[in-house]
């Protein structure tokens, strides 16, 4: 029998500086909550919202793969590998830290503020090679479908990661009905409502909740009414 965790909206840890406001579902910074902990190989799901022209200063990692999608407005990175870059809605950014690696992240407009979720999961390997990827995936969006953003494969569409984990986005029209099948036997499936209304085996989730789902092979989604979701499968042994 499948198992599941839910997350809803309004239980998120708010982080607010003024600058940023920060809607962790998960424990972050000096916000703990020993239930909060991850989802499998989960360990960050940040819903951050930073005012124009501020963002973050120059900070390290290591071994771990961070994940940014922006949902509204552009991001500025720029990194010690020397990457420079503007990632925007509609686009997906990946640094695999490994051995360790600095960057720093600011909102690319002075007038309107960038809203972007970031992501990291624990990886499959350690101290592997710092690594910059950046893919547009807008334009691969099909109306009611799921379309891949991330994998395990260098050769997939969209981004690669140091884990086994895969990520779908789509949008879909009131009453759309379909289903997703795992990749991977064992693996769990974590779902992040980012607009509207959906119905997941028997579970109703609202904009912004999170729901996790294991011990599973595939769950049936229904669109309450117009919905933009993205699915997280992570091993939930690692």
């Amino acid at each position: 029998m499948a198992q599941t965790i839910l997350h809803k909206a309004a239980t998120r840890t708010l982080a607010d500086h003024g600058w940023l406001k920060s809607y962790q579902i998960f424990s972050f910074g000096m916000q703990y909550n020993p239930e909060r902990i991850q989802f499998g190989a989960l360990r960050v799901l940040n819903d951050d919202w930073v005012n124009g022209g501020k963002g973050f200063g120059e900070h390290p990692h290591d071994n771990m793969e961070i994940i940014s999608i922006p949902l509204e407005g552009a991001l500025q990175h720029e990194d010690s590998l020397e990457n420079v870059a503007v990632i925007e809605a509609g686009e997906i950014q990946v640094m695999s830290a490994g051995t360790g690696i600095y960057h720093k992240e600011f909102n690319k407009n002075h007038n309107e503020p960038v809203k972007f979720l970031q992501i990291w999961l624990f990886p499959n390997q350690r101290n592997v090679e710092p690594r910059y990827h950046q893919e547009r995936y807008d334009n691969l969006l099909k109306p009611n479908q799921f379309t891949q953003i991330l994998s395990p494969n260098k050769d997939d569409e969209g981004v690669w990661i140091y884990q086994d984990a895969w990520f779908n986005i789509g949008k879909f029209d009131k009453g759309t009905k379909t289903d997703y099948q795992f990749k991977n036997k064992g693996n769990g499936l974590y779902v992040f409502v980012i607009k509207g209304d959906v119905k997941i085996n028997e579970q109703i989730l609202n904009e912004r909740d999170g729901f996790g789902i294991w011990e599973t092979e595939y769950i049936k989604i229904e669109a309450i009414n117009e919905t933009e979701i993205l699915l997280m499968e992570v091993p939930m042994n690692y």
